[in-house]
């Protein structure tokens, strides 16, 4: 992929579905491009299709019509086998739900998707204890999902997505279960997250969580309403707003 080519180039997808006599057009005609490093927030009442554009955009769905470029490849028709594949090496997802294995450590759920992409069981266990030294769970990698609190059980969700550097950082609804502290802990991690250079796509109902991404898209009735800029982005990252204050290089800290 060029230096200069957008990360995500969608051009005129579509996505209908048949139910029975009757065919609901999901998304109708959306364009769309992102650059690497963006943050972006994808919002949209219920029925305005950001569901179905976020599993189109996480490769879980793919359009009924139209392109879908990820990376330079384009998405748009594969297989489910080949979508799974792109899936683990390109797509780091977090979910509302948090979707961690009950009977498992933060470690080994962190570490799932490297057994996916063939990684050794020492790879695997250095990558993943990494990833949760990464996000202040250094402390915490032999407890199981139901030893830990809301915020830290989305923690180490964001270790688990950020495992396979992937392309992309898809965030649904990240902090629909937790409480107002809690959010505020988990997109001070985002932010610093994009900070190193990650691209996230946040999608989410929630006006204040929205205005932490540098950029809005608003869908209605399966089409983009408006496209722009958030020139007041929220920042809620301590260490984040430390390290601007002082006019340090994040790279050479963290």
């Amino acid at each position: 992929m060029q230096k200069d080519t957008p990360l995500i180039i969608i051009k005129d997808i579509g996505r209908k579905y048949v139910i029975g006599t009757e065919v609901i057009h999901a998304i109708k005609s959306v364009s769309l491009e992102i650059k690497k490093g963006e943050f972006v927030a994808l919002m949209g009442p219920s029925g305005s299709g950001k569901s179905t554009l976020m599993n189109i955009l996480g490769c879980l769905d793919t359009p009924s019509k139209g392109d879908y470029i990820l990376n330079g490849i384009n998405v748009s028709q594969m297989s489910d086998d080949a979508l799974a594949e792109v899936r683990n090496k390109e797509i780091g997802f977090v979910f509302q739900t948090f979707n961690l294995l009950p009977r498992s450590t933060s470690l080994d759920n962190v570490a799932l998707p490297l057994i996916y992409a063939g990684a050794s069981r020492k790879e695997r266990e250095e990558r993943a204890a990494k990833a949760l030294e990464n996000v202040g769970l250094g402390n915490r990698m032999d407890h199981k999902p139901n030893e830990l609190s809301g915020g830290q059980r989305q923690r180490v969700a964001v270790a688990r997505a950020l495992i396979n550097d992937p392309s992309i950082i898809l965030a649904d609804e990240p902090t629909g279960n937790l409480d107002t502290k809690t959010s505020i802990e988990i997109m001070g991690l985002l932010e610093e997250i994009h900070s190193r250079g990650n691209t996230i796509i946040l999608v989410t109902h929630e006006e204040d969580i929205a205005q932490h991404a540098h950029r809005i898209v608003r869908m209605r009735d399966g089409l983009v309403e408006n496209d722009y800029p958030n020139t007041d982005v929220k920042s809620v990252s301590p260490r984040l707003q430390a390290l601007r204050d002082s006019g340090s290089d994040w790279e050479k800290i963290s």
